[in-house]
């Protein structure tokens, strides 16, 4: 196991928060750290999965006009 995913080893603030309801929330920095998509719907999940139509949705890049 990566040593800074070991749940010993995370920052409250900074790769999760506390819900009110007492739930461990994950950050969009946790979830980057990581590295991949767990396809769970994720409050933050920065990678795009909609759990509705479990897909992942691809951000749009601008790409330079020539």
């Amino acid at each position: 196991m990566n040593d800074q995913l070991n749940p010993n080893n995370l920052v409250e603030g900074v790769d999760y928060y506390l819900s009110p309801e007492g739930y461990r929330v994950f950050t969009e920095h946790y979830h980057l750290k990581r590295g991949y998509c767990c396809k769970s719907g994720c409050r933050h999940c920065p990678y795009g999965f909609d759990k509705s139509t479990g897909t992942i949705r691809t951000k749009q890049t601008n790409k330079p006009k020539n």
